[in-house]
């Protein structure tokens, strides 16, 4: 520094600060007597913002946010106390506060930890509501109730909507039923723990609004794929006493919920949907990020125009840091401070595009939530597609995440329910090649992204399409209740009505559906990577026939716990065929199976000889047979699939130095439960009933010294007479 340079006596010290973004308190005792914040939004389409707000005498006030930074507005603020109400606008020069004709319009705040809708009087005689923000604290009792971090290669996950999961379980009170509360009743707890799943995978509960076209047709958006507030929990899925609290009562409940179920070994995985706002397309309305600034929030052509890979009117640009920082910061916050334990991010895809709109897994957005210490430790889940040119990924994702599977989806229903309709026809099946991909963890798929099985979310049904039992009840989609003529939804579903188109009262088509079902279920807990069951499935949930049944909230979708026969068989299998997953894989090494060393599938055909090319591709081969276990585990399991409309006669492998013994444990077949217990040896002979699953513990054929003790059975290596055969 220059000798003769003069220093100032004082700095110029910026009473605001451009972050954190959204609503703080200031940290003085002095500001915080006073009810201070710092307001900070980032709005660049704005050349001046006022924060308007409403005090605690119900009165409309108004100040200006004097500080410009980088895009950002922000300037502190006294006389908000929790609870305030608060919007932004632009800079008005008029003297009234009150919005109404002649003031700015009233833009939320993108990071407004809470929401309130106020109803304005217009001029018209009609009311009109606005969505403002609320400051509440975040103060919360934990109890010291930890999260369940569940490792990947146990977890089974439940989709599940907040709502339409308790409205009409009759242990439940009344005014729980449809609310955080509710999904947290010791009830619901019950039923997840009996049933073993390990995780719940929560539909939207970010505050969402209804789409303009569903509220002329008088229908709401159920499902909530239309977020306004990434930082605010639904308020009508909390309890009347929780909403008459105020925000602060809402956001509790939330917390309650996630405590109550972490408490019980659940994990709450939230459903995200950061690809598209409520805002629609751009004649659609404007109450938040668009009046803040359209182009730099919105992806846009060089002409303005949006461009749309969500099919929703618009799509959030991850090109700008700006974006990418707002998603970010809303993770961490519903992990830190609500202890979320990770996220299922709707059309994912669209969140990875680059400047070229393409989509690539080194995208700012993937590699900062991967450097992230908070985020890079949750679960992290994608629906690997969107709407746009090449929006098909699945596989692509990076190493920490796992994608929806539709490749598997599509596999198991081909096998399971196009194949069948096709066969009973008088037609072929496909072969065993591309369930036997699938069952084995589409290891083809993930291999390329450096990941494995465990990357793999398995699911044949999800909240958008034909629940289970109406794969097996309907040929067609029956969408008529929501408005389209029947024009929504899906048309190829791969689903077989098994004879009959919808409900019946057939004992030989229920019992055919009831089976298949079973063939489906049970193929998903005996498939490497992670098995994911749609709420209800696991006792025949039916919508009728709708395959899109956003627009439902009645009791098309919420799920009724009053089981006929046929659930309560499908319940029972469904419990069993978990427990039977989860005991084995507490007879594995940890690393199984991310480690492909780890574990292994054999392959047989019916008469117990390994298979060979042409039984793979074959479609008049339909019987399958698969020894899976892991070379520092046990060879546990011996499952026996036979997709065809004959029974097979069936010899029990015998391509080791040792025998084997096979023990029946579980089969879908009609008389397969009386038989569980029975015991079979290697080479020996059985048949295999159509369309079935039959699930077997291997133990060798003598005991051991040990074993003759009492002792558990001892894992050793395995040595084949023959060439065994390999996944195609």
């Amino acid at each position: 520094m220059s000798s003769n340079m003069t220093m100032p006596l004082a700095f110029v010290v910026t009473p605001s600060q451009p972050f954190p973004l959204g609503l703080t308190p200031a940290r003085s005792a002095e500001q915080q007597a006073t009810h201070t914040v710092n307001l900070a939004v980032y709005a660049p389409g704005l050349d001046a913002v006022d924060v308007h707000y409403l005090d605690g005498a119900g009165a409309w006030r108004k100040e200006p946010l004097p500080e410009y930074t980088d895009g950002v507005h922000h300037g502190l603020v006294a006389g908000m106390p929790e609870g305030t109400r608060y919007a932004f606008a632009a800079r008005s020069t008029g003297d009234g506060v009150v919005p109404g004709p002649g003031e700015a319009e009233l833009l939320l705040d993108p990071y407004a930890r809470a929401v309130d809708v106020v109803e304005l009087p217009d001029p018209t005689g009609d009311d009109r509501e606005l969505v403002m923000g609320v400051r509440v604290h975040e103060h919360f009792d934990w109890g010291g109730v930890a999260k369940p971090s569940v490792p990947w290669r146990d977890t089974i996950l439940y989709e599940a909507h907040v709502r339409g999961q308790t409205m009409r379980h009759p242990d439940i009170p009344e005014d729980l039923r449809g609310t955080y509360a509710g999904m947290a009743h010791p009830a619901m707890i019950e039923h997840f723990n009996r049933l073993g799943i390990t995780s719940i995978e929560l539909l939207p509960v970010h505050f969402h609004l209804d789409e303009t076209h569903l509220q002329n047709l008088g229908l709401t958006n159920y499902w909530g794929y239309n977020t306004a507030a990434f930082f605010a929990p639904h308020p009508a899925y909390a309890t009347a006493a929780a909403r008459e609290a105020g925000a602060q009562g809402v956001q509790d409940e939330f917390k309650g919920m996630i405590k109550l179920l972490h408490a019980a070994g659940i994990e709450v995985i939230l459903d995200v949907v950061y690809n598209h706002t409520a805002e629609e397309g751009p004649d659609g309305p404007t109450f938040s990020f668009r009046g803040l600034g359209e182009r730099f929030y919105y992806r846009t052509d060089p002409e303005g125009r949006y461009i749309d890979t969500t099919g929703c009117g618009n799509t959030l640009d991850f090109g700008n840091p700006r974006v990418v920082q707002f998603a970010l910061d809303s993770l961490r916050y519903w992990i830190e401070e609500f202890q979320v334990d990770g996220f299922r991010f709707d059309l994912a895809v669209t969140l990875c595009r680059d400047a070229q709109h393409q989509f690539t897994p080194l995208h700012p957005f993937l590699v900062a939530a991967a450097a992230d210490p908070v985020i890079s430790r949750a679960k992290l889940i994608s629906e690997p597609w969107d709407v746009g040119m090449g929006g098909w990924q699945t596989g692509r994702f990076p190493q920490g995440w796992a994608d929806w599977n539709d490749h598997y989806r599509d596999t198991v229903r081909d096998f399971w329910l196009s194949d069948h309709g096709a066969i009973d026809a008088g037609e072929l099946g496909g072969s065993t090649a591309r369930l036997a991909d699938v069952l084995s963890g589409s290891h083809g798929l993930f291999a390329a992204s450096g990941r494995t099985a465990i990357a793999s979310i398995n699911f044949v049904t999800a909240h958008d399409g034909f629940t289970l039992a109406d794969l097996t009840s309907y040929h067609r989609k029956h969408n008529e209740a929501n408005g389209e003529q029947n024009r929504d939804g899906a048309t190829h579903n791969r689903s077989y009505n098994h004879g009959f188109e919808g409900r019946t009262e057939v004992e030989s088509i229920i019992a055919a559906r009831t089976q298949t079902a079973k063939n489906v279920m049970a193929t998903l807990m005996v498939s490497l990577g992670v098995p994911m069951i749609t709420a209800g499935d696991e006792f025949g949930r039916t919508q009728q026939g709708n395959n899109n049944a956003y627009c439902q909230d009645n009791e098309l979708t919420w799920l009724n716990w009053n089981l006929d026969t046929a659930g309560r068989e499908m319940l029972d299998h469904t419990r069993w065929l978990i427990r039977i997953r989860r005991d084995f894989l507490e007879r594995q090494p940890a690393s199984y199976p991310a480690r492909e060393e780890s574990n292994y599938f054999h392959w047989f055909g019916a008469d117990g000889r390994p298979m060979d090319p042409d039984r793979w591709q074959s479609p008049h081969h339909r019987v399958l047979q698969f020894l899976l276990g892991s070379r520092e585990g046990y060879l546990d399991g011996l499952v026996v699939v036979n997709g065809g409309a004959e029974a097979e006669d069936l010899v029990f492998p015998e391509a080791f130095d040792h025998d084997f013994a096979f023990e029946l444990r579980y089969s879908t077949a009609p008389r397969g439960e009386q038989r569980i217990g029975t015991v079979f040896a290697s080479g020996q002979a059985d048949v295999a009933e159509p369309w079935s699953v039959s699930i077997y513990r291997a133990r060798y054929g003598g005991p051991g010294p040990q074993e003759a003790a009492g002792g558990p059975a001892q894992a050793r290596p395995l040595r084949f007479k023959t060439p065994y055969g390999k996944t195609p």
